[in-house]
């Protein structure tokens, strides 16, 4: 009797969508959950080099919490390529200005940094209030 691996194919995956609901979830927690889901590890044909993962799209992404003293302690850095061009900004003023930037940062430092993670990366979707265009998608409600 012959036994093997079995590697998956791009073409296994369903391609399900799935909601999350940020609202008073904890910021990394939450992209934990969405970066496994993202990244098929939920799945029993998780197989490491393929896109097996669900669409994830996030609504309220302005309501998401940070504990401790994050909000005012934690810091983004972007560079413009300059000499002295190092830009900085706290969480606090991220979530004001572009809340889905929070989220989205969050989850993409989870995912792996090569072809594949960008692939991936695209999948998710996020938003600061209730609403979003993925109606069509038939989302499941993922609960965290």
């Amino acid at each position: 009797m012959k036994k093997y691996t079995y590697s998956a194919k791009s073409s296994d995956n369903p391609g399900k969508w799935v909601i999350v609901d940020a609202k008073d979830q904890v910021l990394g927690r939450l992209a934990t959950t969405i970066a496994a889901r993202l990244r098929g590890k939920h799945s029993t044909l998780f197989t490491p080099h393929v896109n097996m993962g669900d669409g994830v799209v996030v609504i309220n992404a302005d309501k998401i919490v940070l504990t401790g003293r994050k909000m005012k302690q934690k810091k983004y850095y972007r560079h413009s390529g300059y000499i002295g061009g190092l830009k900085t900004i706290t969480a606090e003023k991220l979530l004001e200005k572009q809340p889905e930037d929070l989220v989205r940062f969050a989850v993409k430092g989870m995912l792996p940094k090569n072809k594949l993670g960008r692939q991936i990366f695209k999948r998710l979707k996020v938003y600061s209030g209730e609403d979003h265009p993925h109606k069509a998608q038939k989302l499941e409600v993922l609960a965290v």
